[in-house]
């Protein structure tokens, strides 16, 4: 390889890139199962792709969030108003992603598409994703979902040691299963995943129960909290509303969290069947179930707890529905537990995927003990990648104070999310430019490209213009999650200026890439020191 030349991404084991494979009549049969190593094998049929989806993006979003956004919206119509909003703006970010991931047919997501889009500068866009997933890759706000479930249906009063002590025995449950036991685990995590939809299901027809009850003139014990009144005027539903920017994009964030995952088949689309086909069927299905019972799930909380109980359930709704309905013997424990079986159904998901994507992250040399996280085995599995993604999960469990720590997890996450997300939306604007004859199985709709763009640019501002009393939905600056965020993304590009350009510079070597076999099969690139010549 001459000096300063960058091996051709994604460089597959007969030599064709992507651009040339992209050409090739048969764009499905055209590309490699995966990155560079080992094919793992088509380990996901359709279903099971669908249940990976769904049962990634129905977490604890839908039954933690609503209480925090109905804080910050304020009222009944503007919280309505900020779901249907949210899930209009997941669709335009899920299209992005389907056109990536028909373009582009491969395990590695986001990964994949930025290095794709952005060679230049050398190893940057690899940087960022790479530091991004490490630092802030974690499925602690789950864990912490479980935890709070489980102990509220068991009726303890739990101290912040039993809650960390919980949440993080699950986190390690999980990895061992993934780590050591591949296929059982993906069973285990399709069975939670259709648990999962009939729960939300049951629960977003507690709503339509509660007004046949009325309609009908039930004896049954149940007093909505906006059933008489406040739904029955226009202006009713409205009064509270908060207009703040700062407070909306903290309730569109997590709403965005409570979608997140819609592309989570882009992760490992390596071990798919047909992964075209999947992408542009199983995408779209997991965005109608998911935001028809989101809906619906809403106004079963809206219709059945009264609006202030709201506010202060913290990540407790969920509970607090179904207590009201079906009293303390079922109501209080069955559900609650249910929705932690839900909680640890995401964190399964979501382990399995984000394993992955550090295992490749781990192949290209942006992680240390390369070969140790790269290799398959002893199991078949990515247990280096999963133990990279254990790490900070557990810290993030451990360390921090219970009170805010979901909610301040939650935008920590979602405020880099948007950074990356307007990236590739960006990105994908350039690719239909620079590459206009490149096949597209699926192409995304032009305007929501661009709603997307902009929404992208109005969420990252918002969180630095003041709410009112310059109170958040925390209780420490309104603004410090983007500020961490933003630190987060500042750490990255420092890290890789001096590691790429200033070491280099002071050491008189570039940076050169090389592919090496494990004994395994894995293929890896190392990044090697190549010195100037004397003299």
């Amino acid at each position: 390889m001459t000096t300063g030349e960058t091996r051709p991404l994604l460089e597959t084991n007969n030599g064709q890139t992507d651009s040339q494979l992209a050409t090739s009549t048969d764009i499905t049969d055209g590309f490699p199962d995966s990155l560079p190593g080992p094919n793992p094998g088509k380990n996901l049929s359709w279903s099971s792709a669908y249940i990976l989806v769904v049962s990634r993006v129905i977490g604890s979003g839908i039954f933690a969030t609503p209480g925090s956004i109905v804080k910050s919206t304020g009222s009944v119509g503007l919280t309505l108003l900020v779901w249907i909003a949210g899930t209009i703006l997941a669709a335009c970010g899920l299209s992005i992603s389907m056109e990536f991931g028909c373009m582009l047919p491969r395990s590695g997501g986001d990964k994949v598409y930025l290095e794709y889009t952005y060679p230049r500068p050398r190893f940057l866009a690899s940087t960022l994703i790479a530091v991004q997933a490490v630092v802030l890759g974690f499925t602690a706000s789950n864990c912490i979902i479980f935890a709070k479930y489980t102990l509220f249906a068991l009726k303890v009063e739990p101290t912040d040691l039993q809650h960390k002590a919980l949440a993080v025995g699950l986190l390690t449950i999980i990895t061992i299963i993934h780590g050591c036991f591949l296929r059982t685990g993906i069973a285990i995590q399709n069975a939670l995943g259709w648990v999962k939809i009939f729960l939300i299901g049951a629960m977003s027809l507690t709503g339509l129960w509660v007004l046949l009850l009325q309609f009908f003139g039930s004896s049954h014990q149940v007093t909505p909290g906006y059933m008489h009144n406040d739904f029955a005027s226009w202006n009713s539903i409205w009064e509270g509303s908060n207009w703040s920017w700062s407070l909306l994009s903290t309730a569109l964030f997590k709403v965005f969290y409570s979608y997140a995952g819609l592309s989570n088949i882009n992760n490992v689309l390596g071990e798919v069947h047909n992964p075209i086909h999947t992408i542009k069927t199983v995408c779209p299905s997991a965005l109608l179930t998911a935001g028809g019972l989101y809906l619906l799930a809403n106004a079963s909380y809206l219709l059945v707890i009264p609006f202030e109980e709201i506010k202060s359930s913290g990540e407790l709704v969920g509970a607090l529905l179904f207590e009201r309905l079906f009293g303390d013997s079922v109501g209080r424990v069955l559900f609650p537990l249910a929705i932690a079986i839900s909680a640890a159904g995401n964190v399964m998901v979501v382990t399995f995927a984000l394993a992955r994507v550090n295992q490749e992250i781990a192949r290209q040399g942006f992680l240390p003990w390369q070969k140790v996280i790269s290799s398959s085995r002893p199991f078949n599995t990515p247990l280096g990648g999963l133990i990279v993604h254990y790490v900070p999960s557990l810290l993030v469990i451990a360390l921090p104070p219970q009170q805010d720590v979901y909610n301040f997890i939650l935008d920590v996450e979602g405020y880099p999310g948007q950074l990356f997300a307007l990236a590739i939306t960006v990105g994908l604007l350039i690719l239909r430019y620079r590459e206009p004859n490149r096949p597209r199985p699926f192409k995304a709709w032009l305007p929501a490209v661009w709603l997307r763009v902009i929404v992208c640019l109005v969420l990252l501002a918002a969180p630095f213009v003041p709410p009112p009393n310059w109170q958040g939905d925390v209780d420490f600056f309104y603004a410090t999650y983007a500020i961490v965020g933003i630190s987060v993304i500042l750490f990255a590009v420092v890290y890789w200026y001096v590691w790429t350009v200033l070491l280099p510079r002071w050491g008189g070597y570039k940076l050169e890439e090389s592919v090496e076999v494990l004994d395994d099969g894995t293929s890896i690139t190392k990044l090697e020191r190549d010195y100037y010549a004397s003299g």
